[in-house]
């Protein structure tokens, strides 16, 4: 199916009562459920399966092989590498009717979830966070928030522009962080992590 505002290969399936933004492209083997909410300018790899009831915001890219269940809202420009996988139940059973039970899952503006990482559904992951590659989120991850393992854990800080914050100056219990690609600047005073100033 092609229309002047998206495109949808031949393969792929979408369900009535379906949105889809302007300039979204959506690929071969993937399915649409109904009452879903595309943004603009989104890329949807193959074999992945939304919905219903989803909404992703614009600019996404969702790599092959990801399925994003009822109880799950992307904001804008979120990342979903390949085969990475959401929940929407805590303790599933075949042979019980569960679906009152879903738990929701926010994943905020600009951040990244690495292939084969698992995000179990109740928790929210923060504005440009990286969850790392393989990783189970299991627990809210504050923004630019770098999380790896399983479970996944807090193990240090990102940039906007993704790169791991590495280069430091010390000053009055103050941390401060550039990014070593961008030149973007931050602030750690104990926990609280503070852009100073954004280069993109």
């Amino acid at each position: 199916m092609e229309s002047k505002n998206f495109f949808v290969h031949e393969s792929a399936y979408i369900d009535d009562n379906v949105k889809i933004g302007k300039g979204t492209k959506i690929w071969h083997f993937s399915h649409i459920l109904s009452n879903t909410r595309i943004g603009e300018n989104c890329i949807i790899g193959q074999n992945c399966m939304i919905g219903p009831d989803v909404k992703v915001g614009n600019r996404c890219k969702i790599q092959n092989n990801v399925s994003i269940y009822k109880g799950v809202t992307l904001e804008d420009e979120v990342f979903c590498g390949p085969s990475c996988v959401f929940t929407n139940v805590l303790t599933p059973r075949a042979f019980i009717e569960r679906k009152a039970e879903f738990l929701p899952t926010l994943v905020k503006k600009g951040a990244t979830i690495g292939a084969n990482a698992t995000v179990v559904c109740g928790h929210t992951i923060g504005r440009y966070a990286l969850i790392g590659a393989g990783a189970v989120v299991t627990s809210d991850v504050p923004d630019y928030a770098l999380y790896l393992g399983v479970p996944a854990k807090h193990s240090g800080w990102v940039c906007k522009c993704g790169v791991v914050l590495t280069r430091k100056t010390s000053s009055d219990g103050e941390l401060h962080l550039t990014c070593s690609y961008c030149r973007s600047r931050y602030m750690l005073k104990g926990k609280e992590f503070t852009v100073i100033e954004e280069k993109i």
